[in-house]
């Protein structure tokens, strides 16, 4: 048997697990022939014990995994022992950081182990008490001086300096996260975090080089990933999502959560213009009282108050970023995704707030041809993400175990089979080993915990 035939034939399928603050999903899939993601089966349940992207009770979100894993499991007929899982909340911040290593010996070349090394040096960098570094995303290199080095493996020099973005988050909420996946009888394979996740899932690689923005609107959280030149370039978390638009509409209308919700899905606006001051819409009343009457003028000014606040916060963000800065500019624009991005009109009011062009993002590029149209909906967009992170880390898996009378793996080899990995991001096999370093050691925590 070939290797390639060995990395189409995964030995189990693989498994993106979204622990969100509405719902919680389970998503089951392989790479068909083609290397596009095909999905075998999803498992969705109602998230009860987590409130803006933070798990505050422990046994509700056990109980909500295992019921999301078990209809997962029964939608694909596969067992599933180990899972990607997302991290995000509003405990997440992110920095930027430059660092710098003095090589012994500036006629050898620097080397990948140069590299890590300066990488590991970040992950010693005292965060304040109760933070744990989750990412160390180097951005570019400096050698000798010598600015904007992309690659610098291969090249001579004493100093290699580099800048990077680390994202930080709180250890016990990382830890109550593994926790619960491992309380539902689940293994971590890895931990990544979501906007990344959400980023691979619906951006384009033109999109990454030409500079865009990716905001995922989701129920307790509006997830910020800045991309340009194609390398992350800055990540937020800002805690509000669509339960606080929810959460305004049953204030407002004196109305219950659950009537709010669905009269913020069918008749919800983000742009008060578009309705009339007649149109009104009638909501049953509780226990045999009178029904309620509610103007569509009156519930989209409060939808658009809330998400203009959210979207002037993001909007920040982005300017924080340095996007006024021609070098710095995003022209790819705004991706909206997430289940938020479905409110009517918000593309429009997001184009109005930011001045930059605007795209509600689907997961359907990397998805194969056939999948059900349920199946590529913004809602998804970080399942999805976490799928595929899930997959290249089970071709990462299989790679490492093909025994070694397979014959010579050559660079052609690899580059074939692995090429998906590479051409998303060209440092993300240095990366990965650095991550998967970080997941065995927590990984070895939880057991002795």
């Amino acid at each position: 048997m070939d290797l390639k035939t060995t990395f189409m034939k995964h030995s189990n399928i693989s498994v993106g697990l979204d622990i969100g603050t509405t719902k919680i999903v389970a998503m089951v899939g392989d790479k068909n022939e083609f290397g596009k993601v095909e999905i075998l089966g999803i498992g969705k349940s109602k998230s009860l014990g987590v409130h803006r992207g933070v798990v505050n009770n422990i046994t509700q979100t056990i109980q909500s995994i295992q019921q999301a894993i078990e209809e997962a499991k029964v939608v694909s007929g596969k067992e599933i022992d180990e899972v990607v899982v997302g991290i995000a909340g509003q405990h997440i911040r992110s920095l930027q950081h430059s660092d710098y290593i003095t090589r012994t010996n500036s006629q050898e070349v620097i080397s990948q182990e140069d590299v890590e090394r300066l990488i590991q040096q970040v992950y010693k960098l005292v965060m304040l008490p109760g933070e744990e570094i989750i990412h160390v995303l180097p951005q570019d290199y400096k050698v000798d001086g010598q600015a904007e080095i992309k690659e610098p493996i291969g090249m001579y020099g004493g100093r290699l300096e580099a800048n990077f973005h680390v994202v930080v988050g709180q250890v016990t909420s990382i830890k109550n996260i593994g926790r619960c996946v491992k309380s539902a009888g689940l293994s971590m394979g890895n931990i990544t975090l979501e906007p990344l996740a959400s980023s691979e899932a619906v951006l384009s690689q033109e999109e990454k080089e030409a500079g865009v923005a990716l905001i995922d609107i989701g129920g307790g959280t509006t997830d910020l990933a800045i991309f340009k030149d194609g390398i992350i370039r800055h990540t937020a978390v800002i805690p509000y999502g669509g339960n606080v638009i929810t959460e305004d509409i049953k204030e407002g209308c004196s109305i219950i959560e659950k009537q709010a919700e669905l009269l913020k899905v069918k008749f919800g606006s983000a742009w008060p213009g578009e309705n009339r001051d007649s149109e009104i819409v009638s909501i049953p009343g509780l226990r045999g009282r009178e029904p309620k009457e509610i103007s569509l003028k009156t519930l989209s000014k409060i939808i658009n108050a809330r998400v203009v606040e959210i979207m002037e916060q993001v909007y920040l963000e982005i300017k924080n970023y340095g996007h006024d800065d021609q070098k710095k500019k995003l022209i790819g624009g705004v991706v909206l995704t997430g289940g938020g991005s479905q409110l009517r009109h918000l593309k429009q009011l997001v184009e109005y707030i930011t001045g930059m062009d605007t795209r509600i993002g689907y997961p359907s590029e990397h998805l194969a041809g056939d999948t059900q149209k349920s199946e590529t909906s913004p809602i998804l967009s970080t399942a999805v993400g976490l799928l595929m992170n899930a997959l290249e880390h089970q071709v990462k898996k299989d790679f490492e175990s093909v025994p070694s009378d397979e014959g010579e793996i050559t660079d052609d080899t690899i580059a074939d089979n692995t090429s998906d990995v590479l051409e998303s991001n060209p440092m993300s096999s240095k990366r990965k080993s650095i991550l998967d370093r970080w997941v065995e050691k927590f990984k070895e925590f939880l057991d002795n915990a």
